[in-house]
């Protein structure tokens, strides 16, 4: 029996999100509920000859095939002692889905992203980006697992698409200054490698939306002339201490930093947070991975 997960009520640039809370052994996890498209019961599975090892197999739900990934094995947690009881959790982004194995479905919980605190990069086998954040939560440690970057680890190929950088031709340097919010130091590393080809060398690097605001904050509040030092904001939306709808909304509020053009480069572009980002000022909205988009848009937008 498949289960339909319930619909986003949450208000746009708020600061909070959503999380669907899973177990794997004793540990507690949570994923955005803006990726969940669905749960479901462990079905069999078809396994794929010389895959990744995480890679579980695949199967056929309805009218498409998923890939399974086999969470505990790639956090390097032990099996499940009832796996006939295990739960496949249906993910979706960067215009993809996948199924990921996890033990049981606790619930949902509403949490405020200053309760996200970046987790010590060790976690779990010492993996860049694995845990995005852990959360203190009624009297519960809930650690947000990174779904993109295990997906781009094992499927390099659905990471950021950096071949398109090449189809743009010769890029020539560019001295405008970017400022970019995010989160995950793999995605954040291969954004900021596929900017520098593209030319734009002058690129500023903040882990999440609270430490872009602050950048913010303190050019605007200094006496340098701002648009000479910052030409285009880029930012993703899940993040930990705020998220980027928030600091969407303080940007486009602020009679000072409003008109720089800001684009929000997120894996979670649906139509509903399309119509958000829209609401909160967002010039532009680019789903991951299309890195080449985005360089046009870039170019656009700062001529």
């Amino acid at each position: 029996m498949n289960e339909r997960k319930p619909e986003i009520l949450l208000e746009s640039g708020i600061n909070e999100l959503e999380i669907m809370e899973f177990t794997i052994g004793s540990h507690l996890f949570g994923i955005n509920v803006a990726k969940v498209r669905e749960i479901m019961k462990i079905e069999p599975l078809v396994s794929i000859q010389k895959s990744n090892e995480f890679i579980e197999g695949i199967f056929k739900p309805r009218d498409k095939v998923l890939t399974v990934i086999n969470l505990p094995a790639y956090l390097g947690l032990p099996e499940s002692e009832k796996p006939e009881r295990d739960i496949f959790i249906i993910a979706g982004f960067n215009n993809s889905e996948y199924a990921f194995h996890v033990h049981t479905v606790v619930g949902i919980d509403r949490i405020s992203c200053t309760q996200m605190k970046k987790p010590d990069p060790v976690i779990f086998g010492g993996r860049e980006g694995v845990a995005t954040g852990i959360v203190e939560h009624e009297n519960k440690l809930i650690t947000i697992i990174d779904f993109e970057a295990i997906i781009t680890e094992i499927c390099p190929e659905k990471g950021l698409d950096v071949l398109k950088i090449t189809d743009l031709g010769n890029s020539r340097r560019n001295d405008k200054h970017i400022l970019i919010a995010e989160d995950s130091l793999l995605l954040s590393k291969m954004l900021v490698e596929s900017l520098h080809k593209a030319g734009y060398v002058n690129t500023i690097k903040a882990n999440n939306g609270q430490e872009a605001w602050d950048y913010l904050c303190e050019l605007r509040d200094s006496e340098v002339d701002l648009d000479s030092h910052l030409s285009c904001i880029i930012t993703d939306i899940e993040m930990p201490l705020m998220d980027g709808h928030r600091l969407t909304k303080l940007v486009k509020t602020d009679h000072k930093l409003k008109h720089i053009p800001l684009v929000i480069f997120s894996s979670l572009i649906s139509e509903e947070m399309r119509i958000k980002g829209k609401e909160l000022g967002a010039d532009e909205q680019i789903t991951k991975p299309e890195i080449g988009e985005l360089v046009g848009i870039i170019d656009k937008l700062t001529e």
